[in-house]
């Protein structure tokens, strides 16, 4: 039996701004262009969703946890309810 498994790559470090603070953030490629599309699909760039993820998210979860679980869930909603 096989995986299909898609391209994977190491976390990529970026650096966004937050509230006029500077942070950065580690996240493996596929989750930085999801969140793009996700960002476009809002008509906000970026950096806006990110701080918008980052005042949301509960303190006991970490920024890099907060975008992906995000991520995941829009890319959820988008496909709608799963079969099976």
């Amino acid at each position: 039996m096989t995986t299909d498994l898609p391209p994977m790559t190491p976390p990529i470090k970026r650096s966004v701004t937050i509230d006029g603070h500077r942070t950065s953030v580690s996240l493996e490629d596929a989750f930085w262009a999801a969140l793009g599309q996700a960002a476009k699909s809002r008509s906000v760039t970026r950096a806006v969703l990110i701080g918008r993820i980052d005042h949301a998210r509960p303190p006991e979860v970490g920024l890099a946890t907060a975008i992906r679980l995000f991520v995941l869930a829009d890319i959820q909603k988008t496909a709608g309810p799963a079969s099976g």
